[in-house]
């Protein structure tokens, strides 16, 4: 599933393609996704104007000018697409279509039908029950030692499960869970309450270098995520860890030889990719 870095990424990609434009067309090609699309969902997009793009955490928030907010998730494979060729015939995963006053095309591919749109009122927002519960975004200024610290504790969940949830970090995902314990040197299987202080400090500091770090390689590219462009992120090619048991780790002076490198081990029925000579 895109995880923030991916989401901020189609973000940026559409603002320069759908920001100050008016939606001339739009096509809903079925009535649901993973839940059904909102009562005339096409005819209240068709002919407004798009004011901003925010996000919180993995949802894409698409201002309208007439007083609703686009609310966008994409699920496991829900993926933006822009056309420069308008010829081109859909494919039969692209559930929805709009066309812009500039003669642009932007589709709506979800293959596994995971993904999730709502219309929502400006003012109503804070209350959408997908919104009401999110922790604060990390790369915002309400994220930091103090908050997670205040967060954690207490909690004798790992602080791999901790990160996991959305109520505490929104946006972290599987594979960025692994690569920030990985820069702050945390074991996944530590107890979350027992990140305080000093390793507060370097969780916070690590989660926001590795979503700064993957926002700025266009985000992890590993199955059906691509950019709006088409094209592919790249940071996948900069795990540390994720994806990579049984192989040395980076900057580790172990033989990975002798203690088998990096390790998977499943939690919560998902996997998780440390160090356990480097993460303590």
């Amino acid at each position: 599933m895109p995880e923030l870095p991916e989401v901020e990424t189609v973000r940026r990609g559409l603002v320069p393609v759908l920001v100050g434009k008016r939606l001339i067309e739009v096509m809903q090609r079925r009535p649901d996704l993973r839940a059904p699309f909102p009562s005339g969902f096409a005819d209240r997009l068709r002919g407004h104007r798009i004011g901003d793009i925010g996000r919180r955490g993995k949802y894409l928030l698409i201002g309208l000018d007439g007083g609703e907010v686009w609310l966008v998730h994409l699920g496991m494979s829900g993926r933006f697409h822009v056309d420069t060729d308008d010829g081109a015939p859909l494919d039969r995963h692209d559930h929805l279509m709009v066309r812009t006053d500039d003669g642009l095309r932007v589709r709506f591919c979800d293959p596994r039908r995971f993904g999730f749109m709502d219309l929502v009122p400006a003012d109503a927002l804070d209350r959408h029950p997908h919104l009401a519960f999110l922790g604060p975004d990390p790369l915002g200024s309400d994220f930091g030692a103090a908050y997670l610290a205040r967060r954690l504790a207490g909690r004798a969940a790992p602080i791999k499960a901790a990160l996991l949830d959305q109520k505490v970090v929104a946006g972290m995902g599987n594979i960025y869970a692994s690569e920030s314990l990985f820069r702050a040197r945390l074991s996944p299987k530590r107890a979350a309450a027992s990140v305080q202080d000093g390793r507060a400090v370097r969780l916070s500091t690590a989660i926001r270098e590795v979503f700064a770090d993957a926002i700025a390689a266009g985000g992890s590219s590993l199955r059906d995520y691509r950019k709006p462009s088409g094209e592919l992120g790249f940071f996948q090619h900069c795990f540390a860890v994720y994806g990579r048991g049984g192989e040395p780790c980076p900057g580790c002076r172990c033989d990975w030889r002798l203690s088998g490198g990096i390790r998977r081990i499943v939690q919560s029925g998902r996997s998780t990719f440390y160090c356990g000579h480097r993460q303590r």
